[in-house]
Order: C-alpha cells, then sequence, then structure tokens
C-alpha cells in the first residue's frame, strides 16, 4: 500500500468509525449522556491505535510514515540501491542515471525497492521515524543538514552516498558533517528492535477494537 492510499484509508476508516459511535449514541436514551461518551472515546481510540498500528503518526501528509511499503526492504537495500548511481552527475531538478539532485536521488533510490517518498527535502526529512544520532544510524537512513537544505543517505560505517552540487557527481564519502549541523535524521525502513513491538502494537489495536465493538454494538439494554 502506498503512502497517499494508506493516508485515504486511514481517513475513510475514522470516518466510517465517526459514524457508528454517532449511530450508537442516537439509539442511546437522552439520559444515558456517559455511554455515549465511551462509545465516542472508542472509536477515538480504535482510530489512533490502528494508526499506530500502521505506522503513522496521523492523516496529513507530513504524518504518514512510508512503513507500509517496506515490507521485505532493508537498509542495505537501500545502499545497493545508491550504488548504482555512483558517478551520475548532479543535475538540479533531475530524478534519473541522466542526472540528479540530493532530493531527486533519495525519491529514486527508494522508488528502486518499492518505497515512494516525497520529491522534495522538505517532504522527504518528515518521514519515517527520527534517529537521535549519527552514532545511531543504519544503513539506508537518511541526513538532512541545513534545516532541509541538502539530504544524504547514511550507508553504514560513517559513509554516506549524496549528490552534492552542480559540477560534482554522487558520490560515496566519509560522513563529514557532525550532529549540531544535522536537522534530523529519518529511518524509513523499521529496525529489528521497532519491528519487535509489532505484537505489542497488535494487541493493542486488537483491544481497542474489542472496546469500540463492545461499546458501539451492545444491545441499547445492556448499556
Amino acid at each position: 500500500m502506498t503512502m497517499i492510499a494508506a493516508m485515504g484509508r486511514i481517513s475513510q476508516i475514522q470516518a466510517q468509525l465517526q459514524q457508528l459511535s454517532t449511530v450508537g449514541t442516537e439509539r442511546v436514551p437522552v439520559t444515558a449522556t456517559s455511554t455515549s461518551t465511551s462509545a465516542s472515546a472508542s472509536a477515538q481510540g480504535f482510530a489512533a491505535s490502528l494508526a499506530a498500528a500502521l505506522g503513522t503518526t496521523g492523516t496529513g501528509a507530513a504524518g504518514i510514515s512510508a512503513f507500509g511499503s517496506t515490507a521485505g526492504a532493508t537498509g542495505v537495500n537501500v545502499v545497493a540501491s545508491a550504488e548504482k548511481y555512483l558517478g551520475v552527475p548532479y543535475v538540479f531538478g533531475g530524478t534519473d542515471s541522466s542526472g540528479m539532485d540530493c532530493s531527486g536521488l533519495v525519491q529514486t533510490v527508494y522508488a528502486d525497492i518499492g518505497i515512494e517518498l516525497p520529491r522534495l527535502v522538505s517532504g522527504q526529512m518528515t518521514m519515517g521515524t527520527e534517529v537521535a544520532s549519527l552514532a545511531e544510524a543504519q544503513p539506508g537512513d537518511l541526513i538532512v543538514t541545513g534545516g532541509g537544505d541538502h539530504i544524504l543517505i547514511y550507508a553504514g560505517d560513517n559513509k554516506v552516498i549524496h549528490a552534492p552540487y552542480p559540477g560534482r557527481t554522487v558520490c560515496l564519502r566519509e560522513a563529514y558533517m557532525t550532529d549540531a549541523e544535522i536537522t534530523t535524521i529519518r529511518r524509513i525502513i523499521p529496525s529489528t528492535t521497532n519491528d519487535a513491538g509489532t505484537g505489542a502494537a497488535a494487541q493493542q489495536l486488537s483491544a481497542a477494537f474489542a472496546a469500540f465493538t463492545q461499546n458501539s454494538f451492545a444491545p441499547e439494554s445492556t448499556r
């Protein structure tokens, strides 16, 4: 599922849940105010848990991660894809092997392994989850510098791959920036540690759904 599709699907489900909770409250007598509040809260809780389980933090574009499209992909895949473009000349606005800029390289590399990212650094730097420091970066992570002026792909072993500036080519080099010079580091593909939390997220989602259905669809006599 692409990011845009995931975003649209989340919005649809949240709207459906809101409608269901409204239907449930309309059947409840006016005196059962606490029950209607509970049903609405359950709907909101289920929607939030669903978003969390899908790896999203909201319904806006900036809150959607690419995790829904990363099944089977690894950071090593990202680096291998990036290495195919070593030597490609820097061309502002470019996105292919004839020439590319820094964000064009990132978008193309991730597209090669089936992950859709925004075209510009301003969008790319909001994707995935934030990594605290360069020391914690893993292959495939994105390093943003200059407040969003430049983006690089971390290749591991303190090296980066990037499209520097006009007159240069896509290259592999030592990571030259310090944490103080880094605006953000973004992990698009979840690490093994992050994946370990999938079971807990699934349990949270299941519990939220059970609570929602119990409050929204229970017979009126039991409310």
